[in-house]
């Protein structure tokens, strides 16, 4: 399975120790929408809780090195947003995330 097919299943799933498993130590993940900044932890956390779920998911592209997906992520308080994500990877994990996203309106 690819390294964004296991970070995408534990987001589905919830599940902190596949993330953990798929997220290097020194993971930084850069939100250009926000403008915030999440390590490892953090982004674990945020998954556990059920704040976000995605669909429409699709590997654009990945190889050894980097990656890019596109889905339709809809948070707890209803926002919708289509996001691109940009992973590099080391160690065979995900170390860096940058994410562009365009706000979908509500119905």
């Amino acid at each position: 399975m690819s390294i964004i097919n296991k970070l995408t299943r534990a987001i589905a799933d919830r599940n902190g120790n596949l993330a953990k498993e798929v997220i290097h130590d020194d993971f930084k993940f850069l939100m250009h929408a926000s403008g915030k900044t999440l390590s490892k932890q953090d982004v674990i956390n945020w998954l556990k809780s059920g704040d976000v779920s995605e669909k429409n998911v699709r590997i654009l592209f990945e190889n050894d090195e980097v990656g890019f997906k596109h889905s339709i992520v809809t948070f707890k308080d209803g926002n919708t947003e289509a996001v691109m994500s940009y992973f590099k990877f080391k160690d065979g994990k995900v170390i860096r995330q940058e994410t562009g996203a365009t706000k979908i309106p509500k119905k």
